[in-house]
């Protein structure tokens, strides 16, 4: 089965991508590098998908609607996966615009050409930002309050995505995603700059009093979700990624430290606009409805990131 990922370079991207290419389904791959981070990163996640012979890379950016179209023409893929984003909530303040053209103009730009070519399945990887302050467990019925402009453009799509599942009667899939952390992840995430800080000696800027709680969520555990939404099928669902138990800030830095042996400095912060107090995620739809089992820890997650992180 050909399937077109978007952000193929990226850190989920990557990890979909190379579970895809081992379950021996062809891989479109697509991705402008965006130097939001150090571009090599993303060239040598590259490297490793092109190991594989079912792998095809395009360096274009989704904004590009006629790029797209003579992909989709010549590739003609079964489904896609969308998990190219402009990430970050604290970055979204000060570039709405680039935020608002990337996440909500490119995503429609996909879901008209998946329309038009007849794709068999359109997975959209959101955000549990979207929920913004509302009670936990967040659950998919719940009223979004996206409190950041990033937050913003998800929902903007996500309601994208519901309208062109009713104008095409196209199988449409959206996947919320909380804090994935894990090898290859993003330098700019808790997970890696904590770990980076911490290994170097400098100071962690912690933001708020470390009471701040997240769902920490392995990237094998988002992977599986993802590449059973590819495979359900539903005609229109949404879904809560997460690993469904949360963990203080101060709790994580601690976890860190015992991973690498060694103490944080810490800088106490404000807290910064956009962020949240806590999220956390009801998973019991998708355990349900996708066989979404999440089976990481964070403890033994974080090992396997410190691991993966001295080695690179």
């Amino acid at each position: 089965m050909k399937i077109l990922v978007t952000g193929a370079a990226g850190f989920i991207g990557s990890h979909v991508s190379e579970a895809l290419l081992k379950e021996g389904h062809d891989v479109i791959g697509v991705d402008n590098l965006d130097p939001y981070y150090d571009i090599k990163a993303k060239e040598d996640n590259l490297k490793l998908l092109k190991r594989h012979r079912n792998f095809i890379f395009y360096k274009e950016d989704i904004r590009d609607a006629e790029a797209l179209r003579k992909i989709f023409s010549k590739e003609k893929p079964d489904k896609v996966a969308h998990l190219a984003a402009k990430a970050g909530v604290r970055p979204s303040m000060a570039e709405p615009e680039t935020y608002r053209q990337v996440n909500v103009s490119g995503t429609e730009n996909l879901l008209k050409l998946a329309c038009e070519f007849r794709a068999r399945n359109f997975v959209f990887g959101s955000s549990s930002s979207v929920y913004g302050l509302h009670d936990v467990p967040f659950r998919e019925d719940a009223e979004l309050e996206p409190i950041s402009p990033y937050a913003d453009t998800k929902k903007q799509a996500e309601e994208l995505c519901r309208q062109y599942h009713e104008k095409c009667n196209m199988p449409v899939t959206i996947l919320r995603f909380f804090t994935v952390y894990g090898p290859r992840g993003r330098p700019d995430m808790a997970v890696y700059k904590f770990t980076a800080l911490i290994n170097e000696g400098k100071q962690v800027e912690v933001y708020g009093d470390g009471e701040t709680s997240r769902d920490y969520t392995y990237v094998d555990d988002i992977v599986s979700g993802v590449v059973a939404a590819l495979e359900k099928n539903y005609p229109f669902e949404i879904f809560n990624l997460g690993n469904s138990a949360t963990a203080k800030l101060r709790e994580l830095i601690s976890t860190i430290e015992k991973a690498l042996g060694k103490k944080a400095k810490i800088k106490q912060m404000p807290m910064q606009p956009g962020d949240v107090p806590i999220t956390y995620a009801d998973i019991s739809k998708s355990r349900k409805m996708l066989g979404y089992n999440p089976k990481t820890r964070i403890e033994e997650g974080v090992r396997k990131f410190v691991e993966w992180y001295k080695r690179h």
